[in-house]
């Protein structure tokens, strides 16, 4: 299908855009039912509807990162498997440079670059209704980098 793709007249950025629209449609098809527990919780009680909205959209930022990185990984092996071991060692590389945060002294440059990359951090500012523009520009380059380079890397598939 690659083939067929490649020679289809669709630029490469055209491509990979339509795949992560495709992936992170899924992503938050997958995501949306947990909805209906506001409008549970709203039955019983009253529900903060900003903390909740900067809840779902660290949930969203967070999903698209990890789907652009993942995205990177497919485009640039060749196997499904190595690309799905790649992107959990990424994954997992983020998630403990983050605990670092916790485990270094305030003050360092250590710790504010593990503080800055901690999802368990960014979690709890967005839970707690607390939308940085530091996490934002975080995830928005988590997100773009990823699907530039992707581009580069489908670019050199079809030029060979």
């Amino acid at each position: 299908t690659i083939e067929s793709l490649m020679t289809a007249p669709v630029s490469s950025a055209g491509v990979v855009l339509a795949k992560f629209a495709a992936v992170f449609t899924t992503y938050v098809a997958m995501w949306l039912p947990t909805s209906l527990y506001l409008v549970i919780l709203k039955q019983t009680g009253e529900v903060d509807w900003h903390v909740a909205g900067a809840a779902f959209l660290g949930v969203l930022l967070v999903g698209a990162g990890y789907l652009s990185l993942g995205m990177l990984m497919s485009a640039i092996t060749k196997s499904q498997f190595l690309a799905l071991v790649l992107t959990a060692l990424i994954i997992l590389c983020l998630f403990i440079l983050g605990i670092g945060e916790f485990v270094t002294r305030d003050g360092t440059l250590m710790h504010d670059v593990c503080a800055y990359v901690s999802v368990w951090a960014h979690m709890n500012d967005f839970a707690s209704g607390v939308v940085d523009s530091r996490r934002l520009v975080f995830y928005g380059s988590l997100i773009v980098l990823p699907l530039f380079v992707t581009t580069r890397a489908v670019d050199a598939w079809r030029w060979g």
